[in-house]
């Protein structure tokens, strides 16, 4: 992504239902960013039976180091999941004509995420009548919040 003509690094994790666990916004790819972003998730989520990356080499490094090669999977389609989480996030980053700081993406990175995450329903996995109430259910709770 560029943040104010510069190139900055978005570096997302997703669990196997396709939800956003972590958004991190770094200037560098490389095995510092990997690692420190690898070590918050894992603090925060714990340790993943299997990650899931694309063939980058920091990736490979960064798990070396905290012991975890054996855990990490590339294939050509595995990181699908990932790649289509992005889609939202950009479409709705085209809409706000981009970004001027990194603390500014990062921080709609964190809270796009989790709102994305409570209203992001499988449709295609549940009946009409089960979507309507659990997005009925989710719309009253974004409403207890707004509220107080």
């Amino acid at each position: 992504m560029k943040v104010n003509g510069k190139r900055h690094y978005l570096w997302r994790a997703v669990d196997h239902e396709g939800e956003v666990l972590e958004a991190v916004v770094t200037k560098r790819r490389n095995k510092q960013a990997a690692l420190k972003f690898l070590k918050k998730l894992m603090k925060r989520h714990g340790a993943a039976d299997k990650v899931v990356t694309d063939r980058f080499a920091s990736y490979r490094a960064a798990l070396r180091e905290l012991g975890a090669t054996e855990k990490q999977q590339t294939g050509r389609w595995l990181n699908n999941r990932v790649e289509n989480s992005h889609l939202p996030f950009r479409r709705r980053e085209r809409a706000m004509h981009r970004f001027r700081r990194m603390r500014s993406l990062q921080k709609f990175a964190s809270v796009h995420s989790s709102i994305y995450n409570h209203f992001n329903q499988e449709r295609s996995l549940t009946s009409r009548d089960t979507f309507k109430l659990t997005r009925t259910a989710a719309l009253s709770e974004w409403r207890e919040l707004g509220a107080a």
